[in-house]
């Protein structure tokens, strides 16, 4: 993990899984949500969590969640309904609900209509925020299937030239099942950083590297430099001479298959209408599933084995490491900022609901 968002030891207050997990489920049933659906929220937000994409977990409750629950801008009881469906596909209108919750249902119906036809396709309009794109793409590998998840994330982002924000964060993820390594799990936006994480380095105090963010004006800042009050995402890439074209035309993509396909329109057309998009591929409709597990066993094992350019230990693959930090934290505990824990037990006691954080 970038030390960037990583949050110092002397700062860090290692909370148990199971813990965080009864206080964020509380409070969500507090705000209004079904018991069910407060439990899918809660694992989703916890993968997060467990496997350090700390900038899609719990903390995302205090500036986003929260606050729009109890304005209504986010429904606590949604009644998401398919709008337009055929055997292989489907569109729901997720009625303002939470995606960290209607996403993964997208993704299951996804499955159940792999599991018939080969493949499946679910996109989701009237959506709002859904998490770590992993957590949903994942949900199909750990049944056997290739899974990918995309959703249009706000917007914050710059066209390569542009000097206005046009585009979200729009992340991709893709998970592949193994028989005895970790899956593959890749998880990444299409701005040159998460949103989110320049939220948390902001929090601890870190600066910006070069490359990905612009000054207001549409200047790539190609410095390090601390968190601007004001300033703009840059697409993967960074700048045209570094392939920053390959990043704008990636997040074009996701909208397509996420807004466009799903009849709302691109992202900054639609600002907090949320449009989501999950695939399921049944392995067995392609070629022998045992075969291909065996041959990602020996991808993954072969890319591990790489020899590491000198100045690095060792050559990882995307799902390896966080699945080594899923690990470690189950033992040890999830390292949150001592003012993110702060923040829960000041909303439990606000919501009068049960809280076994630490004070």
């Amino acid at each position: 993990m970038d030390e960037t968002f990583s949050v110092p030891e002397e700062l860090a207050v290692r909370v148990p899984p199971a813990d965080m997990a009864a206080t964020v489920n509380a409070i969500f049933c507090a705000l209004g949500m079904p018991l069910d659906r407060a439990a899918q929220c809660t694992e989703t937000l916890l993968y997060a969590d467990r496997r350090g994409i700390d900038s899609h977990g719990v903390s995302n409750m205090f500036p986003y969640y929260v606050h729009d629950l109890r304005r209504g801008t986010i429904k606590a009881d949604p009644n998401p309904t398919i709008v337009r469906e055929t055997p292989a596909t489907a569109t729901i209108d997720s009625d303002a609900g939470l995606g960290l919750s209607v996403a993964a249902d997208a993704m299951r119906l996804a499955i159940a209509k792999a599991a018939t036809v080969g493949v499946g396709t679910v996109v989701v309009t009237n959506g709002r925020h859904f998490g770590a794109a992993a957590y949903h793409a994942h949900l199909a590998a750990e049944r056997g299937y290739i899974g990918m998840a995309m959703t249009v994330g706000g917007i914050q982002v710059l066209p390569t030239f542009g000097s206005q924000p046009m585009l979200g964060l729009n992340p991709i993820a893709v998970a592949v099942p193994s028989r005895r390594r970790a899956p593959f799990v890749f998880d990444a936006s299409m701005s040159a950083v998460a949103g989110n994480k320049i939220r948390i380095a902001r929090r601890l105090g870190n600066p910006v590297k070069p490359g990905w963010i612009a000054e207001s004006d549409g200047t790539p800042v190609m410095d390090s430099r601390p968190v601007p009050e004001q300033f703009h995402m840059l697409p993967l890439g960074a700048t045209r001479d570094l392939g920053s074209h390959k990043g704008y035309g990636l997040a074009m993509i996701v909208d397509v298959l996420c807004g466009m396909l799903a009849g709302t329109g691109p992202g900054y057309a639609n600002v907090g209408n949320i449009s989501h998009h999950c695939s399921a591929y049944r392995i067995e409709a392609f070629c022998d599933p045992e075969w291909f597990l065996d041959q990602m066993d020996r991808y993954l094992d072969d890319l591990a084995a790489c020899p590491p350019a000198p100045g690095h230990e060792r050559v990882l693959y995307a799902g390896q490491l966080e699945a080594e930090t899923e690990a470690d934290r189950n033992q040890r505990g999830i390292p949150y900022h001592r003012d993110v824990v702060q923040y829960f037990v000041e909303l439990a006691d606000e919501l009068n609901v049960a809280c076994p954080l630490p004070r």
